[in-house]
Formats: C-alpha cells, structure tokens, sequence
C-alpha cells in the first residue's frame, strides 16, 4: 500500500480508501454484503495496509448497521491504527433530523460514536447541503465536536462550488475549523471542474465517490456484445455526455492494455495520481476478488503520456 498526506491535515492515509455503502444495504430483498462478508472485505483491506475505512450513519438496513459492523471489526484492533471517516445529514436516531441544526448534528454524532465503539471520530462530513439551516450554525456545531475532540476534521460531501466557497468564507470570518476534505461525485469520465478547482486552490483533499463511474470504467459495457444494447441505452445520458464517457473508457482501456492492468485498476489510480490535489477514491467491493482486484491499482504505473491521454480524452 502506498500513503499519502491528507490535504493539508498531517494525517497519513492509505491511497485509496474502503467504502462501505454496501454494508446490510437491501436491493431487490436481498443484503448486498452481509456481515460476515463485511468482515472479511474488512480483514483484506487491513492486510493489505488500507487504514481509511469511509461509512455514514444511514449505512444499512437499518441505518446505521454499517457503522456497527465496523465498530465489532474494530473492537479486536488498535483504534489508532485506522482513520474513520462518517457523516451527517440524514437522521439515526433523531425524529427532528435530516438537516444540519445544532439539534441534529448533536444527536447523530453520538448515535454514531456509539455504533462505532469509539470516542471520536477522524474525518467527519455534512453528506449534504441544507438549505434550511445557516451555515454559521452548522460550522460552529461542527467547530465545537472538534475543541471536545469527538471530531478530528471536518469534511464536506455532495455540494456545489458556490457553496463550498460560501462554507470555507465562513470559517475563515468566523475563526471556525474549515472543511479540510470532500467528497464529491468524481472520475476520469464526470469532473465537477469549479468545484475540483476550489479545492485545488484551498489545499483541500478530494476523496471521490463513484471513482470507476457506477461501474462504466471497468469495461463491463461492450458494445460489441448485441446483448449489451447500444451506447444510448446503458445509461440516461445525453449523447454528447455519453461520447464523451466512452472517449475516456477507450482511453482506460488502451492504458490498461499497455499496462497490464485492468482498466479499473488503471481509472483508480489516475486518480490517485492527480496533480493538482491530494485524491484518494472510495471504492467499493462485493467480493474480496473484487477488493484485491481494486487494491492493486497502488502497483499500477502510468506514465505521464498515459494519464495525459485519459486526461485528454474527457
């Protein structure tokens, strides 16, 4: 495993980090990971030198299972040894919740610092806006779980670049711990720009969901296969997006072909490599073939021609 400072935060991180959105989540009336299987992603992860584990407190069926299972997995392992990442927005526990209110944030750090096993947690994010609840409120909520250190930093999920802007403003007039890493919804095919270039500006990590594009970057779409149906309609795309998507898979895959890797192996660590920010992609793992496969893109190298041509593609 390779490391990487996150942002600018002296903490050191695996470079890609385990999500766990899959946890006890129900499709289709089945359990998309179970617990035991949970366990063992967990156990793979932890071998293979990954210490970043990214959860949130409506995780499961029912909410909150994900940060269970981690808290039973932890409860045998050095705490120290692993940075936590969950979240708020949604609501746990509280009737009053799904919002950012002193109210909310209060109840569902402590459901979640309870389901964890543990009196803190690393990295603690707004899942999302709330439009209903200032800034000013929520930040300085967020400020004092830091001053009593159930809150090592705050992070923010899922916003536009306006309002990351508006929060950091805050901070900076207010005197209140900022956002110092995000989650926003980025991959070689779907870049946010404005807000990627904010974050480049301010230092801020960037630790991307959907990092291999819900699944397009790993090559499973093969339009030579007449059972695959066309490029239009794989997914709801309009078509100048979807060209565009499938100018960076061929590039991906051209990469990959050259590398020999796979082109999931090669879309996480073109993340990993960006030049302008700290990334570390969230992935996502049903199986632990699926969880090596994803882990070995730290022993990917791409050339700089390689990550210009996925660059360029886009």
């Amino acid at each position: 495993m390779e490391y990487t400072k996150l942002g600018s935060t002296g903490v050191d991180v695996s470079k890609l980090c385990f999500g766990t959105w899959r946890f006890a989540k129900e499709s289709g009336g089945t359990v998309e990971t179970d617990e035991e299987t949970a366990h063992e992603l967990l156990d793979t992860f932890d071998e293979h030198g990954g210490n970043f584990i990214d959860t949130a407190n409506v995780y499961g069926d029912p909410n909150g299972t994900s940060e269970e299972w981690i808290g039973e997995w932890l409860n045998d392992r050095d705490r120290e040894d692993y940075v936590i990442a969950s979240k708020v927005y949604w609501s746990a526990r509280s009737r009053f919740g799904d919002n950012l209110s002193r109210k909310n944030i209060r109840a569902e750090i402590e459901g979640t610092l309870e389901r964890l096993g543990t009196d803190y947690i690393d990295v603690y994010y707004i899942h999302r806006w709330d439009d209903e609840t200032p800034i000013e409120e929520t930040l300085r909520t967020l400020n004092r779980l830091v001053e009593e250190g159930k809150v090592h930093y705050l992070a923010a999920s899922s916003m536009a670049a306006w309002q990351l802007t508006k929060a950091l403003w805050t901070s900076d007039v207010e005197g209140l711990e900022r956002f110092e890493v995000t989650q926003p919804r980025f991959n070689a095919a779907d870049r946010p720009q404005e807000y990627l270039d904010v974050c480049a500006d301010q230092d801020i990590a960037v630790c991307p969901w959907s990092p291999l594009d819900a699944g397009f970057l790993t090559g499973k779409y093969d339009t030579d296969d007449p059972e695959s149906g066309s490029r239009a309609d794989l997914q709801d795309w309009d078509l100048e997006f979807s060209d565009r998507q499938w100018r960076v898979l061929d590039a991906v895959q051209e990469v990959a072909e050259e590398t020999g890797a796979t082109p999931a192996q090669v879309a996480l660590r073109w993340l990993t490599d960006q030049r302008e920010f700290t990334c570390v992609p969230i992935f996502g793992a049903r199986t632990v073939d699926q969880m090596e496969e994803n882990l070995g893109a730290v022993d990917v190298s791409l050339s700089d021609d390689q990550y210009d041509r996925i660059d360029e593609a886009y």
